[in-house]
């Protein structure tokens, strides 16, 4: 059961609910209500997981509402965590779900991958990064249970959390007011943690009078202490080489200019001055960068890279899932460098080093 006061009354109209992540250290996921003409929407929705879906009802209901009450559903990315109880929430209510184009593609593409092609691509990403043959292995070790979970009729997927996600049905366009009766909400597009992640700016009063332009619900794109993860989705058919730590700093750049009131992030807790935290983020960045270019001294894959990377705990810590996080981690930053002209690639190297210039 969800307690009364887990839940938060935000003023004017919009509530915030605690959904728990099971087995993450972050706990939760801050699920917003904002109130329109035509009933409640939410801002992302947790985990799908039973006792998520039980908090994410009783919430709305200390709300003062139900998930039957639901007109619509804004995911600010495709993450599970923020993505999960689309779909449930959907079937319950029949409300529209949001999201940005570029994450939409991330999410039909992987509706719609083959049996196994997942894990053969992240094998040959691995192997391609120089992370050693006992990482990739437990990848191969899948493959065929995965072709086998096919053959017999059940969903590959459901081996790996948020690989069957709803589809949405409507479309999230950067810059336009959406579709919410009697608010003034608009999508600011702020990719990096994902390509398609959006922040949603509530352009109206702030209830308690802050100085500021309206209230920012930031999803995982700002947060208070978090820095968070530079990701890379990328269609295994294009060979277009990105770079999301590139967007994820114009990004930034483009919340300061905002100069939100208040900031309702996807996590933690809501805070103001998102000036000081876009500026600790980009120094952040800079700095990370610096300390790449001194490990640079000498050719390193990504996986060496990452191993010499300065984590939150040592590397021999850091589960197997949380790896592959961070070695993507490592090669956005290698990106940025490359596309600054402070690295580049080793010719003739396999797995591909990269030194700085």
């Amino acid at each position: 059961m969800v307690a009364r006061t887990q839940v938060t009354d935000l003023g004017g109209g919009v509530w915030s609910i605690p959904v728990p992540i099971p087995d993450n250290p972050l706990g939760h996921t801050l699920v917003y209500a904002v109130d329109t003409d035509r009933g409640p929407v939410l801002i992302d929705t947790g985990w799908d997981d039973p006792a998520s879906w039980d908090t994410l009802t009783e919430g709305l209901t200390a709300c003062g509402t139900s998930v039957r009450d639901l007109h619509g559903v804004i995911v600010t990315h495709h993450h599970p965590d923020h993505h999960g109880l689309s779909g449930r929430v959907r079937e319950a209510s029949g409300a529209w779900v949001a999201m940005h184009e570029a994450d939409l593609a991330i999410v039909r593409r992987t509706r719609e991958t083959r049996p196994g092609r997942w894990f053969t691509y992240m094998a040959a990403k691995l192997t391609a990064a120089g992370a050693p043959e006992e990482h990739v292995a437990p990848l191969r070790t899948a493959l065929p249970q995965a072709l086998g979970s096919a053959r017999a009729g059940r969903d590959p997927h459901r081996t790996l959390p948020g690989l069957s996600p709803a589809l949405p049905d409507r479309e999230i366009v950067p810059g336009e007011l959406l579709d919410l009766p009697g608010r003034r909400l608009r999508a600011i597009w702020t990719p990096g943690h994902t390509p398609g992640h959006v922040c949603l700016h509530l352009e109206e009063t702030h209830p308690a009078q802050l100085p500021g332009q309206g209230r920012l619900f930031s999803g995982d794109h700002l947060l208070p202490e978090i820095s968070p993860h530079i990701g890379l989705y990328e269609d295994p058919d294009d060979a277009t080489v990105t770079d999301p730590l590139g967007d994820y700093l114009d990004s930034l750049e483009r919340i300061d200019r905002l100069a939100p009131a208040e900031v309702l992030p996807a996590h933690q807790y809501a805070f103001t001055d998102a000036s000081s935290r876009v500026r600790e983020l980009l120094t952040h960045h800079e700095s990370r960068l610096a300390d790449l270019l001194t490990l640079l001294s000498q050719p390193l894959t990504p996986w060496q890279l990452a191993e010499r990377m300065e984590w939150n705990r040592p590397w021999s810590d850091i589960p197997y899932g949380s790896r592959n996080i961070a070695i993507a981690e490592a090669e956005a930053h290698l990106r940025r460098l490359v596309k600054l002209g402070r690295a580049e690639a080793v010719p003739g190297s396999e797995p591909v080093t990269y030194v700085a210039v």
